[in-house]
């Protein structure tokens, strides 16, 4: 078997019952379950949400984006090997930690396999919640435009490039294009304030005002948990996107919890401890792949512009990234999951048929 067959890139054709569209985003594909698999599953498993919830299989390919792109490799290498596992991984590993700490729940059930997740439905919280502690990347070239406020906070003169902010920063941003709120502009990913946040609780999907207290709470907390974690490792976090929602536990209590991902080289930017003490940036995440590619292309607006997507989704599709530069992207990912979890990844060999085996055998949702 070659690596290319090692790699799941399609993960939206698989025979899973499901009377709904399967949802296929850059990177996870979201089957829903029928209403009677998912009380089965609630049922045998004993899930602790009400008998009625809807559940979902997500499953997480190889796929790499990067500046709204999916990018491929030469040789059929269309994924990067092992990039799923680790982000599975170490988000459940930050996940279980958070729970085990008291902070709070996420939507995920079960994990049937590296690749898949069982989880809830959630409500989300239509906001991307971004906590910064060091300054870098689009907040630093805001900041050489002579920008100071960000989301309503104003940060002092005299930064430098790729310092540590005076204190954790919270910058979030929305998610998804939202209508009708005053003051804030109706496109995706644009910063907002917390007082435009109290202003819209409803619209920004919040049950109640104070729970806006609360998910800044959960994103600190969570945030030093992982940071702190990662010092053990001598890596550095600098920043990370966070995403909550609301779900109900068996009783029908609603709680706050997180969701999506967390803490992993997709949502996150990690630098190398010792590397940063010597004053050079060795990143541990996808912005490395980032910056290689702004490094690659004579002309790098094309990725930065997004009046300029034309151009930019042809550039990816027209140019096949060398092998050399997938297996370095690999070994980014599975290096730093590996240093996370404390113990070494298992990379499927036949990905796709181990999925349907185990969602057929043990959960009877194969068709």
């Amino acid at each position: 078997m070659n690596l290319a067959d090692k790699v799941l890139v399609v993960n939206d054709n698989l025979p899973i019952r499901t009377n709904k569209p399967v949802h296929s985003g850059k990177v996870r594909s979201v089957y829903w379950l029928t209403e009677e698999d998912s009380a089965r599953l609630i049922k045998d498993k004993g899930y602790d949400v009400p008998a009625d919830a809807p559940l979902a299989i997500m499953v997480i390919s190889d796929r790499i984006s990067a500046f709204d792109c999916v990018w491929q490799g030469e040789n059929g290498l269309n994924g990067v090997p092992g990039k799923g596992t680790a982000l599975n991984a170490i988000s459940n590993h930050w996940f279980k930690l958070f729970k085990d700490k008291g902070l709070a729940d996420s939507h995920i059930l079960d994990i049937p396999h590296p690749l898949v997740w069982i989880v809830q439905k959630a409500r989300p919280v239509m906001i991307e919640a971004i906590a910064r502690q060091y300054i870098t990347g689009s907040m630093w070239r805001a900041y050489t435009k002579g920008e100071r406020e960000f989301c309503g906070i104003t940060i002092p003169e005299g930064l430098e490039k790729d310092q540590k902010l005076p204190e954790l920063l919270i910058t979030p941003s929305t998610k998804g294009v939202l209508t009708g709120l005053e003051g804030v502009p109706e496109a995706d990913d644009v910063n907002v304030s917390r007082s435009d946040i109290e202003r819209h609780v409803e619209g920004f999907n919040f049950s109640r005002l104070s729970d806006i207290d609360l998910y800044e709470k959960l994103l600190r907390e969570g945030f030093d948990v992982i940071s702190d974690a990662l010092a053990e490792h001598d890596q550095i976090f600098v920043d990370t996107k966070f995403e909550f929602g609301y779900v109900n536990d068996a009783a029908g209590n609603e709680k706050l919890i997180y969701m999506d991902e967390v803490g992993t080289p997709d949502s996150s930017r990690i630098w190398d401890g010792s590397s940063h003490r010597d004053g050079k940036i060795i990143e541990q995440s996808k912005e490395g792949f980032r910056q290689w590619l702004l490094n690659h292309f004579p002309d790098p607006d094309i990725l930065l512009n997004k009046n300029r997507m034309e151009e930019r989704f042809a550039l990816a599709r027209d140019n096949k990234l060398p092998e050399s530069v997938m297996m370095d992207i690999s070994n980014t990912y599975v290096g730093i999951a590996e240093k996370i979890i404390g113990q070494k990844l298992q990379i499927s060999d036949n990905p796709k048929q181990e999925i349907i085996d185990i969602l057929r055998d043990e959960y009877q949702l194969i068709v």
